[in-house]
């Protein structure tokens, strides 16, 4: 198992949304019940330290990326249980976050009024949980100001079944890369980072499709990116980076 550590600013979020959400007691409590779950059952690469070393920057835009990736974790749980407060709440994390598209980015695959669409599939009819719907999707509409800088850059790409894209970034010495990778959930998708010699310094291979990797180097310099598609079918990947 990989614990997420859920910063504090992030369960304000969740409270503001569970607040929300208290005209509608039955679907609050199993809101919060989902959560303990879902951050209980979250994950951590093998190679990604607790905490960052403290001589290392960690920017607002790595924040982001680690925000969209518990996002990413709340909504598999409300998929998983078909319970639309997590659906909601994932939304609600989301959409605090801004992300900048990169070079040819394409359609993001998680976004709050998609994550707002899927709760409204298990709504069953539930006309209090459609209003709650509406009500957030109205808080949803871009970023006035965010406590996670410009925010991460994204790109999407589309992966083939059993094949790897790589890629090289410079990672900047003295500062965290945090990179993740949000599957449209059709496959298991797995992640590598390589230094420049080909050694492996963090890899995520659990078995979902959000792996997510944190390296720390103290020197600048070039590190290979390997994102894989475990799964017989191709799938649609949004690549997050600070």
């Amino acid at each position: 198992m990989r614990p997420i550590l859920v910063p504090t600013r992030l369960w304000g979020t969740m409270m503001k949304t569970f607040a929300r959400l208290r005209s509608l007691p039955t679907l609050a409590c199993v809101l919060m019940a989902g959560l303990a779950v879902a951050c209980a059952a979250g994950s951590r690469t093998v190679a990604e330290p607790v905490q960052a070393d403290a001589a290392m920057t960690i920017s607002p835009e790595a924040e982001g990326v680690t925000q969209i990736v518990t996002a990413a974790h709340v909504a598999a749980w409300g998929r998983t249980h078909s319970d639309p407060g997590a659906l909601i709440m994932a939304a609600r994390i989301l959409a605090e976050v801004p992300v900048r598209p990169g070079a040819d980015s394409g359609e993001a695959v998680l976004t709050p009024d998609r994550l707002l669409d899927e709760a409204a599939t298990y709504a069953n009819g539930s006309q209090g949980v459609l209003d709650a719907i509406a009500r957030l999707r109205t808080g949803t509409r871009g970023v006035r100001s965010s406590p996670f800088g410009q925010g991460p850059i994204f790109q999407v790409r589309e992966i083939k079944a059993r094949e790897t894209y790589g890629f090289e970034v410079e990672a900047r010495g003295g500062e965290v890369l945090r990179v993740a990778a949000i599957g449209d959930g059709d496959t298991n998708i797995d992640m590598s980072v390589r230094d420049e010699a080909g050694a492996l310094v963090c890899e995520d291979g659990f078995g979902d499709h959000y792996p997510v990797c944190t390296v720390q180097r103290r020197q600048g310099g070039k590190v290979r990116i390997d994102i894989v598609n475990r799964g017989a079918v191709w799938t649609k990947v949004q690549i997050l980076s600070n």
